[in-house]
C-alpha cells in the first residue's frame, strides 16, 4: 500500500526541517500565473479573476500547470490574500489591468460591517476544496503549499481599498488611533488563523504567510503588527498541527529580518531582492532555513547573467537549510524558456 502523501521524502519538507538535502527544492512565488500562456487560457475560460480563484475544477488546474512544465519542488494553492477581507463581508472586485479595489473600511466604526472570524468558511469552501482535489492530484514528491496575507499587510489594502506604495492610509490610521486599527489587526489575525487551518486540514503540508508591505512599517510599528501577528498565528498552527511547517515572508524588513525566525516561531524565512545572501548566511541561517531571492527580472533577461546569480545564491545558502526562490513574485513578462533554464540550473 502506497504511504500517504505528508509521508513521502519531500526536498521541501526535509528542508524545512533543518536538513540537507543533495540540493536545493525550488519553487517560484506567482510561478501560476500570466506569464504562461496555459494559464491566459484557463483564465480566459474562468471569466474573471475572482471567479478563477474560486472555481476549484480550474483554481486546480492552474496550480497544476507549473509542476507539469518546471516539476517545481512544490506547489502553492492558487488564490488570493484578499479572499479574506470578502470573506469577512468586505465588497471585492477587480479592475482588469488595475488591479484589486475594496469598500474601504476606515474607522472602528466600519469594523461593525464585518463579520465574525467563524462566519468565513462558507463562502471560501472552494478554496478549501480545491486544496483537496490538489492533495489528492500532485505528486507525491510535491510539497503543497498554502497561503494567507499577513494581518498588516491585508489591512493596508482594506483600509484604502485599494494598493498603494505607502500605504498611508493604514499608517494614518494606526496612529490617530490605534486603538481602533489594533481591533482590526485582531480580527485578521484571528481570521488568518482560521483560515490556514482550513487548509491543513484540507492537504496542505506548509503554509506561508505573506506580509509584502512589512517594509512600510517604522521599527516599534514593525514588531506590533508584523511580528506580533505572525506569533500569533504560528503558535496557534503549531498548537493543533504542530509537524506543519510556517514560512513567513516578511518582505522589505531590513534589519528586522534578524531574529525574525526566533521572535515568531517560523520554520523559515523568504527574503526579498535586497537582503544579501552572505547576511543572510550569517544572520539568519541558524534560527530557521531561508528562502529566495533571485531578482525576478533575471527571469525576463535569462542568459549568463541568471546562471550566475542562481549559481552564486547556492553557493552562499546552500551549506544550509536553503529553499530556492525568488525575492517577489515572477512577472507576466518572465519567459518561460528562462524559468526551465533556472530549474535546470538548481537541479543540476
Amino acid at each position: 500500500m502506497d504511504a500517504p502523501r505528508g509521508m513521502a521524502d519531500k526536498a521541501m519538507l526535509r528542508t524545512l526541517r533543518g536538513d540537507q538535502p543533495s540540493r536545493p527544492p525550488i519553487w517560484l512565488m506567482r510561478q501560476a500565473g500570466r506569464y504562461l500562456p496555459e494559464y491566459r487560457a484557463t483564465r480566459a475560460e474562468a471569466g474573471s479573476f475572482l471567479d478563477l480563484c474560486y472555481n476549484p475544477d480550474l483554481a486546480t488546474e492552474v496550480t497544476l500547470q507549473p509542476i507539469r512544465r518546471f516539476g517545481f519542488d512544490a506547489a502553492i494553492l492558487f488564490a488570493d490574500i484578499l479572499l479574506v477581507p470578502q470573506a469577512l463581508g468586505q465588497k471585492l472586485w477587480f479592475v482588469e489591468g488595475e488591479g484589486p479595489r475594496l469598500e474601504p473600511v476606515e474607522s472602528r466604526e466600519d469594523l461593525g460591517r464585518l463579520k465574525r472570524t467563524e462566519d468565513i468558511h462558507e463562502t471560501l469552501e472552494p478554496v478549501y476544496e480545491t486544496v483537496r482535489r490538489l492533495s489528492g492530484a500532485l505528486p507525491r514528491e510535491t510539497t503543497l503549499i498554502g497561503f494567507a496575507g499577513a494581518p498588516w499587510t491585508v489591512a493596508t489594502y482594506m483600509v484604502a481599498g485599494r494598493g498603494g506604495l505607502d500605504q498611508a492610509p493604514a499608517r494614518k490610521w494606526l496612529y490617530s488611533e490605534s486603538e481602533g486599527f489594533a481591533k482590526l489587526i485582531d480580527l485578521l489575525t484571528e481570521a488568518t488563523i482560521a483560515y490556514l487551518l482550513r487548509q491543513i486540514e484540507a492537504g496542505a503540508e506548509v503554509v506561508k504567510v505573506f506580509d509584502s508591505w512589512a517594509g512600510a512599517l517604522a521599527p516599534d510599528q514593525f514588531q506590533k503588527y508584523a511580528v506580533e501577528p505572525a506569533r500569533r498565528i504560528t503558535v496557534a498552527i503549531k498548537a493543533i498541527h504542530p509537524d506543519v511547517p510556517v514560512i513567513g515572508f516578511p518582505r522589505g524588513a531590513g534589519a528586522g529580518y534578524a531574529g525574525f525566525a526566533k521572535a515568531t516561531g517560523v520554520d523559515a524565512v523568504a527574503l526579498d531582492t535586497s537582503v544579501p545572501e552572505e547576511w543572510a548566511r550569517d544572520a539568519l541561517q541558524s534560527d530557521s532555513a531561508v528562502q529566495g531571492n533571485l531578482d525576478p527580472i533575471l527571469l525576463i533577461t535569462g542568459g549568463d547573467a541568471l546562471v550566475r546569480r542562481a549559481e552564486r545564491l547556492i553557493e552562499i545558502l546552500g551549506d544550509g537549510p536553503y529553499i530556492f526562490n525568488l525575492g517577489h513574485g515572477i512577472t507576466p513578462e518572465a519567459d518561460p524558456a528562462h524559468v526551465e533554464t533556472l530549474v535546470r540550473t538548481v537541479k543540476g
